[in-house]
């Protein structure tokens, strides 16, 4: 049996020794990766070693292998996740390229969003919270009771773009089956919005849209329903919103942030107390279309 081991063993060997072997030292400095990120890649399936030596557990790589882990750790220096860079080396040609193109434009996104945050924390920082709020008008709006259609969710940041506008769309979907969409869309936010690996800490958010025909739409979750995360029906009560519009073709991260704080700074000068988590009303035009276009309102319930 162990002669037979063995024999296996030599095998392996012969039949890649015409690719030459590398110790994994040898390799880490060919390809200019440390060991320790080389057994990283092999644990998470990026670059497993051409052959581990069962009695000494020593990991030795092809030659040929060297192409694929220099890609590798030139796209971890894009701070790109080791997820993502899977799905970049196991696609060819086209396909891997337009995978690296998604990635950076998600980059280049935060980037964006980074810096409108920078400027606005400057602002602050040199005491500019007057000017800050003289953006926005702060009004107050009388809302009627309504049934409205819920869909929520413990999404990132970075999801929020993406799953709002799916979840709005899903759900103005089946309102239009049940009576018609009763008012403008929106989402509330029951806490901060988390970002990375905090996933799931805060929330809920919630995408709601006020739908005509109650009973209609309870019969529709009702034969729907497939647990967390579906969508559900709420009865919302009469009550009044203190609300500002954010305009422009773009709705910033820091700009959002920047008119919830205006409102709540509104509120408590008016006397007012807030009543409820915040949430962003949506317009029919849910994507601008320049300098002036809709954008968005964002809100509190007041009493």
């Amino acid at each position: 049996m162990v002669d037979e081991a063995l024999t296996s063993a030599d095998d392996e060997l012969s039949a890649i020794a015409d690719d030459e072997l590398l110790t994994i030292g040898a390799f880490a400095a060919r390809s200019r990766l440390s060991p320790k990120a080389l057994r990283l890649y092999d644990r998470r399936g990026l670059l497993a070693p051409a052959h581990v030596d069962d009695a000494t557990g020593y990991r030795y790589y092809r030659a040929a292998q060297v192409e694929r882990a220099r890609l590798v750790g030139l796209l971890r220096r894009l701070d790109m996740p080791l997820a993502r860079v899977a799905g970049v080396v196991q696609a060819e040609g086209l396909e891997a390229a337009d995978r690296l193109d998604w990635y950076w434009a998600q980059v280049e996104a935060r980037i964006a969003e980074q810096r409108a945050l920078v400027a606005e924390l400057r602002d602050r920082l040199c005491g500019g919270t007057a000017e800050m709020d003289a953006r926005f008008t702060v009004e107050t709006v009388d809302i009627p009771e309504r049934a409205v259609l819920i869909e929520s969710r413990r999404p990132l940041v970075e999801e929020l773009p993406t799953w709002i506008p799916e979840s709005l769309d899903r759900l103005e979907a089946v309102a239009r089956e049940c009576g018609g969409v009763a008012g403008d869309p929106y989402a509330v936010y029951h806490a901060e919005v988390p970002a990375g690996s905090e996933a799931g800490t805060e929330g809920p958010v919630e995408a709601c849209v006020p739908v005509a025909d109650e009973a209609a739409a309870r019969a529709w979750a009702e034969r729907h329903y497939d647990g967390p995360g579906t969508a559900r029906v709420q009865v919302e009560p009469a009550g009044r919103l203190a609300r500002t519009r954010i305009v422009g073709d773009r709705v910033t991260l820091a700009l959002f942030v920047a008119a919830f704080e205006a409102v709540e700074r509104w509120v408590e000068a008016a006397g007012l107390e807030i009543a409820g988590p915040g949430r962003e009303v949506f317009f029919p035009e849910r994507v601008t279309a320049g300098p002036q276009g809709p954008g968005c309102e964002v809100a509190y319930p007041v009493r």
